[in-house]
């Protein structure tokens, strides 16, 4: 949902907004390919997943990671460990950069791979995510329904997600996540600005 992209020139730097590394600017690439999300609007969202109590403690996964925004976010404010995903290793150098700045490299890994066929891969124990950011580009996720690359996300993260586990996706407003995607029920939408945010809860024992 949501992992910041990149910063685009005059639009300013991102930074980690609250918890042990509140105010921590973030390393980015210079570039205008950016669709960033604003502090009130992260702010807005981790009251949100605070209110689920999916941060503290919690095991993460930061797919399509940019610079890694959220998941670093995440880790400021008491998560347990958080994986990474990101394809560009340009970007995944900006990324491990600011894992090492927040001196978070003990508590997250970086999987250089397509979040779309990887979903979140477990590490070696198999722990499952209790939370996982989805914010793939906007042109690749304007197609949720069944067959769309989003949807065999879904099949891809069924075995990944923990019981009860959430998923944020993040997409243009205009966009409407499907209720359901197998075991993953929408239980919360929350639109600000052009963007809209779903969390999708996995039940699988829900009749």
């Amino acid at each position: 949902m949501v992992a910041d992209r990149l910063t685009a020139p005059g639009e300013g730097s991102m930074r980690v907004i609250a918890g042990t590394n509140r105010g921590m600017a973030l390393l980015c690439p210079n570039t205008r390919d950016t669709r960033p999300i604003t502090d009130r609007v992260k702010e807005s969202l981790f009251n949100v997943l605070q209110n689920y109590d999916l941060l503290v403690g919690r095991h993460v996964a930061d797919l399509f990671s940019g610079v890694g925004s959220l998941g670093l976010e995440a880790l400021s404010r008491g998560a347990d460990f958080v994986t990474f995903v990101e394809q560009d290793p340009k970007i995944v150098a900006f990324l491990e950069k600011n894992i090492a700045k927040g001196c978070f490299v003990a508590s997250s890994r970086v999987v250089r791979a397509n979040a779309f066929r990887v979903g979140a891969p477990l590490d070696a124990i198999g722990r499952k995510y209790d939370l996982v950011f989805v914010d793939p580009p906007y042109a690749k996720a304007r197609e949720v329904g069944a067959g769309s690359g989003l949807a065999q996300l879904f099949e891809v993260l069924a075995p990944q997600v923990a019981e009860e586990g959430v998923a944020v996706v993040r997409t243009e407003k205009r966009v409407s996540v499907l209720d359901a995607y197998g075991p993953f029920r929408a239980v919360d939408r929350r639109d600000w600005g052009t963007m809209s945010l779903t969390l999708l809860q996995a039940r699988e024992h829900d009749e």
